[in-house]
């Protein structure tokens, strides 16, 4: 465990996680965390055509079936820099195939959003035609490179999304 995920190591189910976004809203620099460097690293540039329609983090001490860190994406009106942490609400999640691997997307909002008054409780209370756009992000987004090698299999929701948290956690606990 490094010590930057020692931090965020304890998660109560349908409380709150943490999510550190990697990605901006509306950027295409391809953003990673590097969990032995301890540093954010530039993985790629996308085509401005494949710019993030969401923020795009991960959750801490955790390990999704793809080997990285479990992927959030942050719901706000704006874009949180790259390397922030926040305090987020689990409201559902995107089920996502890459290469072959699961590679869940956990859907999060800000914990205390007082934009919202804090109404984005699932992902019904999410504008209307968003998940299509999230979805059509994620089928497409490599077709440039890759096409054909991404599959957004469906939404599921906040307790479905805590369930996946939780075998992350325990992944990522036994040093998978």
């Amino acid at each position: 465990m490094t010590d930057f995920d020692a931090i965020f190591d304890s998660y109560e189910p349908n409380d709150y996680v943490y999510s550190v976004c990697e990605i901006p809203k509306g950027s295409t620099l391809k953003v990673e965390f590097d969990r032995e460097k301890k540093v954010f690293m530039l993985d790629r540039v996308e085509p401005a055509i494949f710019a993030k329609p969401v923020n795009y983090g991960f959750i801490p001490a955790t390990t999704d079936e793809d080997g990285d860190s479990l992927d959030t994406l942050i719901v706000t009106d704006e874009p949180i820099p790259a390397g922030v942490t926040t305090k987020v609400r689990v409201i559902g999640m995107l089920d996502f195939v890459d290469d072959g691997e699961n590679d869940h997307k956990i859907v999060v909002v800000p914990y205390d959003d007082r934009h919202t008054a804090n109404s984005i409780k699932t992902l019904d209370d999410l504008p209307s035609g968003w998940k299509e756009q999230i979805a059509h992000h994620f089928l497409h987004y490599k077709d440039l490179k890759k096409m054909d090698t991404t599959n957004p299999r469906g939404w599921g929701n906040a307790d479905e999304a805590w369930r996946v948290i939780a075998d992350c956690v325990e992944r990522y606990k036994n040093g998978q």
